[in-house]
Formats: structure tokens, sequence, C-alpha cells
């Protein structure tokens, strides 16, 4: 089985619907692909509808966290996407994209860079805005080459020139409520340092003791020293280990299956899981 548990379409800032996603996920040989877009379930039902016979679709999120002043995301799997408390933050932390990314606009114009709200929002099309879609518009003005060149402190990386805090959930808050809601926990990216500050371990160790089920190991922000010493940090911790693309569609480089996830651990992702079931493709519509 190839199994792909890190996956985002047009309602958070990939460039796939997620009809788009799963077909593309069928297409490049995947089992199973999870839909985890930022803060929001709001693609479930439409990549359920078009789901290829063959293909299994994960509905889980990730989840904008911060602790001590770093920003971390929580991949949310299988959980209640009605359950009342983790829906009400998931609309606390999306309601706070559009103030920000105006915020980020506004610092940017200050540093002579003629970015409009028009223009995020036509990229940003339906998804919930956020960084990449601003990121984006720098592309598009020529600013930088990439969305990766735009996350710097040039920019809008964490504490750059251009940057604006928005809400996010405290990890602790969010194992709480993902686990009140029947799902399952894993910390997504855990040692991306080109994105900003990373989380000590001695604070993952404690995001463990409160019920996080595991970390992304394989990920292409992970270089070969980084994913051993996450593998012996989950072994030390009893934590799953998981893989995955952080598929962006066209935003980013990576593709679809580039890092996987080990049958045996995605199987005990579904057995710990009380909130949602996968969902097997019929066909699609």
């Amino acid at each position: 089985m190839r199994i792909d548990l890190h996956c985002h379409s047009t309602a958070s800032d990939g460039t796939d619907t997620p009809a788009e996603l799963v077909k593309n996920a069928a297409a490049a040989g995947l089992d199973v692909v999870a839909l985890t877009d930022h803060d929001t379930t709001r693609g479930y039902a439409e990549a359920i509808a078009a789901l290829p016979e063959g293909l299994t679709l994960v509905p889980g999120a990730e989840l904008s966290c911060r602790i001590d002043g770093i920003s971390l995301h929580m991949l949310a799997y299988l959980f209640d996407p009605e359950e009342p408390a983790l829906l009400a933050e998931r609309e606390l932390v999306r309601d706070d994209r559009v103030p920000r990314a105006k915020g980020m606009i506004a610092k940017l114009n200050e540093l002579g860079v003629p970015v409009t709200w028009e223009q995020v929002k036509r990229i940003a099309g339906e998804g919930s805005v956020g960084r990449p879609h601003v990121a984006s518009a720098l592309v598009e003005l020529g600013v930088v080459p990439t969305v990766s060149d735009a996350f710097t402190d040039q920019w809008l990386a964490d504490g750059g020139r251009a940057f604006v805090e928005k809400h996010e959930t405290d990890p602790f808050e969010a194992i709480r409520l993902v686990k009140g809601a029947g799902g399952v926990c894993v910390f997504a990216h855990p040692a991306a340092a080109k994105r900003g500050r990373t989380v000590p371990e001695a604070r993952i160790a404690e995001l463990a003791a409160a019920g996080l089920d595991g970390i992304e190991v394989d990920h292409m922000d992970h270089d070969a020293d980084a994913r051993a010493r996450l593998r012996g940090l989950a072994r030390e911790l009893g934590l799953l280990v998981t893989g995955s693309s952080d598929y962006h569609g066209s935003r980013k480089t990576v593709a679809l299956g580039a890092y996987t996830t080990d049958p045996e651990v995605y199987g005990e992702i579904t057995r710990r899981a009380t909130g949602a079931f996968p969902v097997p493709g019929t066909g699609g519509a």
C-alpha cells in the first residue's frame, strides 16, 4: 500500500480542487490519501463525491498552533468534523486569517511591494487565505522566484519584515480538542528549521505525555540527519512515525506520494480514531 497522509486542496492553500486532488492521487498510484487542509474541512464533500475506485480518503485537517512563540502545525485525522468545541476553535483560527493577510499586505506596501488584497483574494479563491497566497502574490509580482523564497526573514517567515501573527491554538489544547472529537494527532514536520524556530525535543516529550500520537518524520523539509534524530525520538517517546508529501499542487514542487506512511502505522491510526472513518472510493461522480 502507498499511503500519503498530508495533502492540501483549494479549500485552503493547495492548487488542486478536492476532486482533482483525489483523482491525481489515484493517478499517482496511491492507495490512501489524507485531505488535511489548514483549519478547515470544507473540501470533504467534494473529495468524497469524486473518490476513484481503489483509493481511500482519510478526512483530516492541519491545525495552526503556537507554543513559546513558535508556530507549529498539528495534523488531526479522523475526528468528528461537527464536534462543537473543535469546530469553534477552527473557526476562530480561520476568522483571523483575513485581518492577518491584510496586515501582511500593509507591511509589504510599506516595504515598497505593490501587492493588493484583491490580488491575494483572487489567488486564494474559495480557500482559507494564508501566507502561501501572499507568497504567490510576491511570485506574480516578480519579487521572489518561488513561494518558498518568500518564507525568509526578508519577507514572510516568522519574525520576518512582513510577518503578522494570527490566532493559533495552544498545541496541548489542540490535542485535547482533537481527542475529544475522537481524532488522532500527529505533529507535522517538527524539524522544518527553514520555516523558522522549531519546538525543542523536551516540549515534544511533554506533548507526547499529553496524548500526541505521532510525529511526521519523512517530509521534504527534513534532511537525513533530522529524520534519523526524529525516529530515535519517536522510539524513545512511543510515538507513531508518519511520512507524507505535504502536497500543495503547483504551489510546491513535491509530488503526491513523494513520502509515504507505513501501512502498519496507518492501521494503528485508524484503530485509535473514533470520530470518523476512512472513506473507500466507489468510482466517484
